[in-house]
């Protein structure tokens, strides 16, 4: 598709008039289903980068995954202080939703990953400078323990390592802790390739991430 223009909408309403008119009429019975309650049976958390399809990537329909996409697939450690958007969607989806399974997924050439690597990208963005401190530890276990890794493995291994570090802050949430404690629910690290469409599962007994065939 062509690039448009700045300010130029066409693009979107030529989206929406083929919604309405081929995709809605297809689905009609299951939007009519989905009008007064949700059911999802996971909340899927990535990042907001563009090339991220969550429901194309899973197979799901509508009503099947609750999404919360922040830059980084990031999750903020828990605050009783602090007001954060993202904590309120976890707590929404696992206490009122009722999900079973939480999933972070990370992914290939991630923007705010290759930021953490080289801080001039951030310089202009401050907001994002601030959010990504929730990854920090990431990067210190890269360079304490992973500093021989080099190039492009090094952003791909920061990604996971950032992934498994956003598992561990969904414990601090109280909702989430208190239903994996129960053994209601379950947590999923993933780190989707872009390019090839591999996505790989965080294995725990292995201590690395394999390929989900």
């Amino acid at each position: 598709m062509p690039t448009q223009p700045a300010g130029d909408p066409d693009y979107l309403r030529r989206g929406v008039h083929r919604f309405r008119s081929e995709v809605f009429p297809q689905k009609r019975a299951l939007y009519e289903s989905l009008a007064e309650k949700q059911v999802p049976h996971a909340l899927f958390i990535t990042c907001g980068d563009s090339r991220i399809d969550p429901a194309a990537l899973t197979s799901t329909d509508p009503g099947q995954i609750f999404v919360e996409r922040t830059p980084g697939n990031i999750v903020p450690i828990y605050s009783d202080a602090e007001a954060v958007g993202v904590s309120a969607s976890i707590e929404y989806s696992v206490v009122k939703l009722g999900v079973r399974d939480i999933v972070v997924c990370g992914h290939s050439a991630c923007g705010a990953m290759t930021g953490m690597l080289d801080r001039e990208h951030l310089n202009v963005i401050p907001a994002t400078a601030r959010w990504l401190r929730y990854a920090e530890p990431a990067l210190e276990l890269l360079d304490r323990v992973h500093s021989h890794v080099e190039g492009s493995k090094r952003l791909e291994l920061l990604s996971q390592l950032n992934v498994l570090e956003q598992l561990a802050h969904l414990h601090t949430h109280p909702a989430v802790e208190s239903r994996v404690a129960a053994g209601t629910m379950a947590l999923h690290g993933w780190y989707y390739e872009i390019d090839t469409g591999r996505v790989e599962v965080f294995n725990p007994e292995f201590g690395q991430f394999q390929e989900w065939l």
